[in-house]
């Protein structure tokens, strides 16, 4: 496992992780809902190793992210549970994400590369998909947001400020939405899922700024980086593989 890694990616991962450490202790979290605030940070530390070595495996473009993906499912359910919280996400991670890793997981280990069998063929997306992806997205954001802005669930997190805990419902409406297309993207490993995981980081960042969770703003700043690295990754072997196929013909 040490040696399948390069460098770089070591550095990141480390990184990422010591980074995390440190705003653990800058940032304290503070009792949540009866719930002990340090037990609500190892949940968030937890979810920042899980998620940073996920990251590196599907970069990879290796088949065995969706197990260390459940692991992290498992543990972003608890901090949902815990905080009593973002409940679009919770339900999409329950019925959606976990049975989608399971899935990948056997479709991906029936397209190894020809020549590499610990990389998985990945292709890119065409446009039109790309327009309707976008449109549902706008419908779902709208219709789920709107609902959990009805849900009388109360929470300590925003201190009783009801239109920030309307602005965080469609905000994470929206994460919902866009990760659901994220998941279906990856199922059919397609390139674009880098683009949709952008997204999904830049609203997950503002929602931990609202929120107070700082330390997992070092989380977002590492797949930013790294969704970087994976999408230069996933492009060059998609051109690759696309000038091999031209030879062949």
């Amino acid at each position: 496992m040490w040696n399948y890694f390069s460098l770089y990616e070591k550095i990141w991962f480390f990184s990422v992780l010591a980074l995390a450490v440190v705003f653990a202790f800058v940032f304290p979290e503070e009792d949540v809902n009866g719930v002990n605030g340090s037990l609500i940070m190892a949940l968030y530390l937890a979810d920042t190793a899980l998620n940073v070595l996920c990251e590196l495996l599907i970069s990879k473009q290796s088949k065995w992210n969706f197990l260390v993906s459940v692991l992290v499912e498992i543990c972003e359910i608890a901090i949902c549970v815990v905080l009593a919280y973002r409940f679009a996400t919770m339900a999409s991670t329950l019925f959606f994400w976990l049975p989608i890793d399971i899935i990948s997981f056997m479709n991906w280990h029936k397209h190894p590369d020809s020549e590499q069998e610990e990389l998985t063929r990945v292709r890119k997306l065409s446009g039109k998909a790309e327009v309707l992806v976008i449109a549902l997205i706008v419908v779902w954001t709208a219709g789920v947001g709107y609902f959990l802005t009805t849900l009388e669930i109360g929470t300590d997190l925003f201190g009783g400020n009801e239109v920030l805990e309307n602005v965080v419902c469609y905000l994470d409406a929206c994460v919902s939405a866009v990760g659901i297309a994220n998941g279906v993207f990856i199922l059919l490993r397609y390139r674009e899922q880098w683009i949709a995981w952008y997204l999904n980081t830049l609203l997950e960042t503002a929602i931990n700024i609202l929120s107070g969770q700082y330390v997992l703003l070092v989380l977002k700043a590492g797949y930013l980086t790294n969704t970087t690295y994976g999408y230069i990754r996933w492009t060059r072997y998609i051109r690759a593989k696309k000038t091999e196929d031209k030879e062949l013909l």
